[in-house]
């Protein structure tokens, strides 16, 4: 079965985060990525420029003309923007029986907030609950949780536990900010914790890494009926991404990683 996926983010032009990278995401690890844009920005490997956010009412009405033809066996969650989208979005998938990954994008990586601050309130009172993952990395968690970043596994280990009780199933949590040359995640859910290791990779482009892994991880959920072997599998698929993003030549800042990096051998 090919598992038809939805990503529900922002557009980022340039093609390395956003629906472009989640669609090549969910593409390259064997799904059929379906799209509802949130947010229109206009971006570069070097910053965001500009942001101009979709109206809620339209935002849901992309969301209800795909789920009332097509069966969806998994939904990302990216981009939203505001809080207005925010609720919107959690209203639209109260009936919605498939998993949902949710990435909360905050700030991009050249540093432009990408979620207004009253809209984390919203994410954290609305729609953590209704994910089946989410998928913050450190900066975002702390965000979430108005405290100051973690700096060590039990650091990670404590704010995993505290995202676990906003009532998501799961929380992946993203070491890639530790300053170490590791780059551990950390999966918690009411089964315990378990670390995924990885050796860090030198480069500067990292560009939609969050978006890349979610939408991996959103296919293989469909894929795959253990929570654990999808993190692998989606782990797996980011690192070899990352790794050849040297490969490619895009831009003069933060450049992408390489979604089809598997096709080139």
């Amino acid at each position: 079965m090919i598992p038809n996926i939805l990503s529900i983010a922002g557009s980022d032009p340039s093609g390395g985060a956003g629906i472009q990278a989640d669609l090549k995401a969910i593409s390259a690890n064997g799904g059929y990525g379906m799209a509802a844009i949130t947010a229109l920005t206009a971006q570069n490997t070097m910053g965001v420029v500009d942001v101009q956010t979709v109206k809620p009412e339209f935002v849901v009405s992309q969301i209800h003309a795909v789920l009332s033809d097509i069966t969806v066996h998994a939904i990302k969650i990216g981009m939203l923007g505001t809080s207005a989208v925010t609720q919107a979005v959690a209203t639209a998938l109260q009936d919605v029986k498939a998993p949902i990954v949710l990435d909360p994008v905050m700030v991009a990586k050249g540093g432009d907030r990408l979620l207004s601050q009253t809209a984390v309130s919203a994410l954290r009172d609305v729609l953590l609950s209704r994910a089946t993952l989410i998928t913050p990395n450190l900066p975002e968690a702390a965000d979430i949780l108005e405290t100051s970043e973690a700096q060590t596994r039990d650091d990670m280990l404590a704010q995993a536990k505290a995202l676990l009780a906003f009532g998501p199933k799961a929380v992946f949590l993203k070491g890639g900010h530790l300053e170490h040359n590791d780059s551990p995640d950390l999966l918690l859910d009411n089964n315990g914790a378990v670390w995924f290791e990885a050796v860090r990779v030198a480069t500067p482009n990292t560009h939609g890494t969050g978006c890349t892994l979610s939408s991996a991880l959103a296919t293989q959920l469909a894929l795959k009926t253990d929570l654990n072997a999808a993190c692998q599998a989606a782990k797996s698929y980011i690192q070899g991404a990352i790794a050849a993003a040297d490969d490619l030549s895009v831009g003069h800042g933060h450049g992408p990683t390489d979604h089809f990096f598997a096709l080139r051998g």
